[in-house]
């Protein structure tokens, strides 16, 4: 029992639990957008399990293939992989099996939710880490991408199809997503450079890299406002939302004018709080 706990501790910081529940949310969002989950518990049960082991499964992969830079960031280097914590071969094995897993449980549910989730994580694992993370700092794009597949398939889920709003969802988060990893590479420029992967801030400076945050962070909150009106949510709610997007648009401005690291980690911090507010609000 305490070698499983021990094994527990040590697995736990592979999966990024913060990021992975806030995907997981998107999903949720994107599937009860369509159906209510009072009426589907089944299916909500399943739609969770299978979002929370792919990406649980892609992160954890992920990490097993970029130990060798992890170990060059002082951010990073104590994770347990490049630290010798946990074994290349175990953690490659556990990813690739849930991975398999979540997938699997996907395609019983539903072929098309199975086939989108499987895409996420051929693109996160495949198409932005293995090639080309380490190439050009337009990585980030496909990275954008992975992370928006989960409230496409859960919106995939509820109607069964592919539709314009779960297109818009996906470019939501695909906009959404700079604000979080542009952050960080200006905030740990000096790791990135010396693991030597690409970022906006070494390829274009960082003003250029501040403009890109904001008007992403703006995008983001115009098309989910979009998706919103789109889904019919109520006006009290849309109004809600445009106050929450006043905010952010202040902030991105801000960040624009007079840059700083105070004001970007603020920007970052609150466009956070305000995809979750989004996402929360698209739930009800």
């Amino acid at each position: 029992m305490n070698t499983i706990k021990t094994k527990l501790r040590l697995y736990f910081p592979l999966i990024k639990s913060l990021q992975t529940a806030l995907l997981m949310v998107t999903g949720l969002a994107g599937y009860m957008s369509a159906r209510c989950p009072i009426t589907t518990r089944p299916t909500m049960l399943g739609l969770a399990l299978s979002l929370f082991l792919t990406i649980s499964g892609s992160t954890i992969l992920n990490m097993w293939y970029d130990r060798d830079i992890d170990a060059k960031m002082a951010r990073t280097a104590k994770r347990p992989l490049p630290s010798g914590k946990i074994e290349p071969n175990q953690a490659l094995r556990v990813g690739l099996i849930i991975s398999i897993v979540g997938v699997a449980i996907g395609v019983a549910m539903d072929a098309l939710y199975g086939l989108i989730i499987f895409g996420g994580i051929f693109i996160d694992v495949v198409i932005y880490t293995i090639w080309l993370k380490r190439k050009t700092a337009w990585s980030i794009v496909w990275g954008g991408i992975s992370g928006g597949m989960p409230i496409l398939a859960g919106r995939a889920l509820g109607i069964g199809t592919v539709d314009w709003i779960g297109i818009a969802l996906l470019f939501a988060i695909l906009f959404w997503i700079p604000t979080h990893i542009l952050t960080f590479s200006i905030r740990y420029r000096k790791d990135y450079q010396s693991a030597g992967v690409p970022t906006f801030p070494s390829t274009y400076g960082e003003k250029v890299t501040q403009m890109i945050i904001a008007i992403s962070s703006v995008l983001a909150a115009t098309v989910i406002g979009i998706a919103a009106y789109g889904i019919g949510t109520e006006w009290g709610f849309l109004r809600l939302m445009a106050v929450l997007s006043l905010g952010l648009l202040s902030l991105a401005i801000a960040s624009v004018i007079k840059p700083s690291e105070t004001v970007n980690f603020g920007l970052f911090k609150y466009a956070s709080l305000y995809m979750l507010s989004a996402m929360i609000l698209l739930m009800f």
